[in-house]
């Protein structure tokens, strides 16, 4: 692929992105529920990601077993994920780290949410540029980094998928209302399925990168991103904040026994 091929693609992406994130924010304002935003995230990464796993096709043939593979995966991941969330969105409507911050930004809050959801396009873009990439391996026949590397996700969906039924479990029982979730793997870590949606993209570097593939150094990006995103700006920090004004001590108790990321065991109380 010639320079220009490769920057006319990224920008098809962008505009991709950025159209499907213009339309989270309409509808998000036109209805007033703010979860709509992360389904269109996940099923708007998962599409474009998957189209540009796919295209273009090597000289002379259809894609390659790791293109579809790959595409298989991010697919997988976007249905399982997106349908999810949609579930959730159907049920409850808003996510309360959207919610606090259009409180928070009051008369300006529809400009500044354009501009949130519009951030969270250029994550995506990252996010499905690093699968294409993985896609792309120039290498000629699956191996065993392509097999670890689709363990290494499918692992991650089960334990995102594990950690999201024992919370649907717990808030689905009366008994419970008022309580934090530390049932199964939420008794080791305060978000276990945003450890394991990290999981995920650990997948596409080990898929992509090969002494031989330069561009497949660039795959690192997706996993680095989604830890910045999540523990530090998007995901642990305004969850975190909403449970601490919503739950107070219990909350606090439940931090100081429980890890916030990884779903280990504490070993000491300050650990």
């Amino acid at each position: 692929m010639s320079l220009l091929q490769a920057v006319s693609h990224l920008a098809i992406m962008a505009f991709a992105l950025s159209a499907v994130m213009t339309t989270a924010w309409l509808i998000q304002r036109r209805s007033g529920h703010t979860g709509w935003i992360d389904v269109c995230w996940t099923f708007g990464t998962g599409a474009v990601a998957g189209v540009a796993s796919l295209v273009p096709f090597p000289q002379g043939g259809g894609p390659t077993a790791r293109q579809i593979m790959v595409a298989l995966l991010v697919a997988i991941w976007s249905l399982r994920l997106g349908g999810h969330l949609l579930s959730r969105t159907s049920r409850v409507g808003d996510d309360p780290r959207y919610r606090d911050l259009i409180d928070q930004w009051g008369a300006t809050a529809d400009m500044r949410m354009f501009l949130q959801v519009q951030a969270q396009a250029a994550v995506a873009l990252i996010l499905a540029v690093s699968v294409a990439l993985a896609a792309h391996n120039p290498r000629p026949q699956l191996g065993l980094s392509d097999g670890l590397g689709a363990a290494l996700l499918l692992a991650g969906l089960v334990g995102e998928a594990l950690s999201d039924w024992q919370l649907r479990k717990f808030r689905s029982d009366p008994a419970n209302r008022g309580r934090i979730c530390e049932i199964g793997l939420w008794r080791w870590s305060r978000h276990p399925n945003y450890f394991f949606e990290w999981l995920c993209w650990l997948a596409y570097p080990v898929i992509a990168i090969d002494g031989a593939y330069a561009a497949g150094w660039i795959t690192l990006l997706a996993p680095a991103c989604m830890y910045w995103a999540l523990v530090y700006v998007s995901g642990i920090p305004p969850l975190e904040q909403h449970m601490l004004r919503s739950r107070g001590q219990q909350f606090r108790d439940v931090q100081l026994r429980t890890r916030p990321f990884l779903p280990l065991p504490k070993l000491t109380s300050g650990g």
